[in-house]
């Protein structure tokens, strides 16, 4: 029995596919006794499919794909949540079953694919959305399915955590960074979705629905990018025994569910302070299981098409089994989401003020005002041009104190410079 394929999207990723089909094929067959073949290819042009040694597979119409009643699987790589959304839905409806690594999709439109892949009784498998090549979906959709799931907190965006590594270890400046990520191909032209954190946002809101078995889309997740952060920032983290990682964070709470994307202080002794430049890791405490972590590359052609022909694979070995398709039931739960103003813990705040008398004293007013104490206040250094760094680390205190409190101090006149920079303190 061959197992057909159809490739909708031969980008980085998709040609990584053609890639590990042309190479391992046999393997595949010899060891998982699955014959996978690559029977037709999509895209806007064919040019890339040329280029992989399959141009005589092109179509760049993908319904020549859907309509093709000898393809068992289908592959959607092209991303976004408009012509992908359509790809996956008329698979499925189509009686295929469907690999895709659309974060964009699955933390979007979450319920609607989960629903038709119930109703044509087919697969539909994700586990490139969030990770690249790192295993995190399946464990937490299998291996880790008899635990209780209290935490999932992760490094998930390669480019954040490469600017972050490059500010920290080298005193390069934010637009240094990015300028350096761009020029290897780690940060796109527009990097909005990585430095804004929308990206991690989109993974995190797929880890926690799976993780907490209620459902959590992009919209629900407070997020926050890097943008403000400078070396100022990270060298103060140092200085108190912290560094700064843009987190996901995700955790199973007693009223609901936090979820949230934004620069974090965490210990140097935490397990994911010590991961750097584009390596990603994901952070996991069950129940029973305790503490695991899993680490990887998380992006790149060949870690992101390894965990797409792993559910493709998967899937062709129960089709060759005549195993039926795993259920695809998740999200049983409707646990509420916890509005971020509810959030209590430390807060690392740098404001850029006028180096003038009196202007210290109504700071501290506006915090006391607002019920934030205060843990400790420096200031990091004059810049000569009648504008300091002033920088206060809180007690525990109120996200909706802390809030206001930033608030009143940006409406004093004549006092800010620049928006205050604002990292969460995760002990």
């Amino acid at each position: 029995m061959t197992i057909q394929i159809g490739l909708v999207g031969t980008g980085t990723v998709g040609g990584g596919c053609i890639d590990i089909l042309q190479k391992h094929r046999e393997a595949f067959e010899r060891h998982l006794g699955v014959d996978v073949e690559l029977a037709r290819v999509c895209s806007l042009s064919s040019a890339e499919a040329e280029a992989h040694g399959v141009g005589y597979l092109f179509t760049d119409d993908y319904h020549d794909i859907i309509d093709d009643p000898q393809i068992d699987i289908v592959i959607e790589l092209i991303g976004g949540t408009t012509i992908a959304r359509s790809v996956v839905l008329e698979a499925l409806a189509a009686g295929k079953n469907v690999v895709t690594a659309n974060k964009a999709l699955m933390a979007t439109h979450w319920r609607e694919v989960m629903d038709a892949a119930d109703a044509s009784g087919k697969d539909l498998m994700f586990g490139a959305s969030v990770g690249g090549g790192i295993p995190i979906i399946g464990p937490l959709r299998h291996s880790l399915i008899a635990n209780q799931i209290d935490s999932v907190m992760g490094i998930v965006n390669g480019t954040t955590n490469y600017m972050l590594t490059k500010m920290a270890e080298e005193n390069m400046s934010y637009e240094e960074a990015l300028a350096e990520a761009q020029v290897k191909g780690f940060a796109e032209a527009n990097p909005s979705a990585d430095v804004d954190g929308y990206d991690s946002a989109a993974k995190i809101a797929i880890l926690a629905s799976i993780a907490f078995d209620s459902l959590v889309t992009i919209e629900d997740v407070y997020t926050k990018g890097i943008t403000s952060i400078t070396t100022t920032d990270l060298d103060a983290a140092d200085d108190m025994g912290y560094v700064v990682k843009l987190l996901a964070i995700a955790h199973r709470m007693e009223d609901g569910i936090d979820v949230r994307v934004h620069p974090t202080m965490l210990p140097k002794d935490h397990q994911l302070a010590s991961v750097g430049g584009v390596f990603n890791a994901i952070y996991v405490v069950g129940d029973f299981v305790g503490e695991t972590m899993f680490f990887g590359e998380g992006a790149g052609a060949g870690a992101a098409a390894s965990a797409v022909m792993g559910d493709v694979l998967d899937i062709a070995e129960r089709l060759e089994q005549g195993v039926p398709p795993k259920e695809t039931h998740l999200c049983t739960d409707q646990l509420p989401i916890r509005r971020i103003e509810t959030l209590s813990m430390k807060y690392y705040i740098r404001f850029t003020v006028a180096d003038k008398p009196g202007v210290l004293a109504k700071m501290a007013a506006a915090f006391a005002d607002n019920n934030v104490s205060i843990h400790s206040m420096m200031q990091r250094g004059a810049k000569g041009d009648g504008r300091v760094d002033v920088v206060y680390v809180t007690h525990v205190a109120l996200e909706s104190d802390v809030r206001s409190a930033i608030d009143h101090i940006s409406a004093i006149d004549g006092l800010l410079f620049a928006e205050p920079s604002v990292i969460r303190v995760e002990e």
